[in-house]
């Protein structure tokens, strides 16, 4: 199957959805360049080295500018892509200087480069396919731009990702722009909401839910990955799951209509 729309699907979730509820931006003061030694951090299995603070960052979904943005850093986005018809964040608008790529998929090789990056953030490994025509990580260094991955978006985590995961990100984006500070408030704001909804759910009868993706007249059930642990978080019961063998490969699988009818969620 084409599992290109539900590696966007995963991004656009896990981006904004947990910081919704929180607060405004964390005012952040980022200097141009670190005085501090180099910066390092491991991402989907590379280890990243910083020796100044990025000053172009793509958003690859608006749900990476909103992380960015909510850190203080809404000065250093100089565009974001696949934003399906959606506007600009406010405070990115209000600035002038970012520009949206594309609405539906990741910008071309050409196009983002043509921004002169020096940082893509992307949902998932998949925005740095050359095959597809996209810019791939190789090609981005090379130009002088390095690269992350959403925890929740690495290759070996697609099938055990969790809401969780995106508290690993705001670190990661703390480290890389010297805003620890502000990347901890932040965290802190995302972790208060999980324990609301942790303690709102708790008591709550549980309805059960089946997490579809259907394309023409293929229906694809999601049994893993972030997207289950988001109902199953905010209180639901999946009506598939990791422990189905059609879902110990890959997070989601075709199913006939007769499963879904047999699942009655």
């Amino acid at each position: 199957m084409n599992n290109k729309p539900l590696l966007l699907i995963s991004g656009l979730l896990l981006g904004g959805t947990l910081l919704t509820a929180c607060g405004q931006a964390v005012s952040a003061i980022v200097p141009a360049e670190s005085a501090g030694a180099e910066k390092t951090i491991e991402n989907c299995g590379r280890t990243l080295s910083f020796a100044g603070v990025p000053q172009r960052a793509v958003a690859m979904t608006p749900g990476q500018s909103e992380i960015l943005v909510r850190l203080g850093l809404a000065d250093k986005v100089v565009a974001e892509a696949q934003t399906k018809g959606q506007a600009l964040l406010p405070e990115l608008a209000s600035l002038g200087t970012a520009t949206q790529l594309t609405e539906q998929g990741p910008p071309s090789r050409e196009v983002l480069l043509g921004v002169g990056p020096d940082l893509v953030y992307a949902p998932t490994s998949y925005e740095f396919t050359a095959e597809q025509g996209f810019a791939s990580i190789d090609q981005l260094k090379a130009a002088g731009a390095d690269s992350y991955i959403a925890t929740a978006g690495c290759a070996e985590r697609r099938g055990s990702a969790e809401v969780t995961d995106l508290l690993t990100d705001i670190e990661n984006m703390g480290t890389i722009f010297a805003a620890p500070e502000q990347a901890a408030a932040l965290a802190a704001e995302a972790q208060e909401v999980l324990e609301d909804v942790q303690q709102r759910v708790a008591t709550a009868e549980k309805p059960s839910v089946a997490e579809l993706f259907v394309e023409g007249n293929t229906v694809s059930a999601i049994g893993a990955g972030i997207e289950y642990n988001m109902i199953e978080v905010a209180g639901g019961e999946n009506v598939f799951s990791p422990d189905d063998k059609a879902f110990a490969q890959f997070f989601s699988s075709v199913i006939s209509p007769e499963t879904l009818v047999a699942k009655n969620p």
